[in-house]
């Protein structure tokens, strides 16, 4: 089984098929204040237009410069869920159920793919063994 790796280390903020290494310039700025809104923010409710307008831009300016970034929306999202479910499970155990609806899902199926995708493990094998 593999641990959960964290999901915001710099290299998890692109796409694995990128491997442009990661610069210390204004590149990558767009892609670090969306993840400050997702990992601030309701994950049920923030789509990518609603961060677009709290980042004072259209959801298509967004998508373009995430895409200068070498990544997506949903990838960021994906991860900013990720390390809220780490977070979350490292304080206390709780029902898939329960994180499922916390991280914005909506269908717990839907979560228990994600987790399953996250750590290689599925959710009630990952309790059992921690449990």
């Amino acid at each position: 089984m593999q641990p959960m790796q964290s999901a915001i280390h710099p290299q998890a903020r692109r796409p694995a098929h990128t491997n442009t290494p990661l610069r210390n310039d204004t590149q990558y700025r767009t892609t670090d204040r969306v993840l400050q809104i997702l990992l601030g923010g309701d994950l049920s409710r923030l789509r990518v237009d609603s961060v677009a307008r709290q980042l004072g831009m259209s959801a298509t300016t967004l998508r373009r410069r995430l895409r200068l970034d070498h990544t997506h929306y949903q990838f960021l999202l994906d991860r900013a869920r990720q390390y809220r479910c780490e977070q979350a499970l490292q304080a206390t155990w709780q029902p898939g159920k329960c994180l499922a609806d916390e991280l914005g899902y909506l269908e717990v199926n839907s979560f228990y793919r994600a987790f399953r995708r996250w750590t290689g493990v599925g959710f009630s094998a990952w309790k059992a063994q921690r449990h």
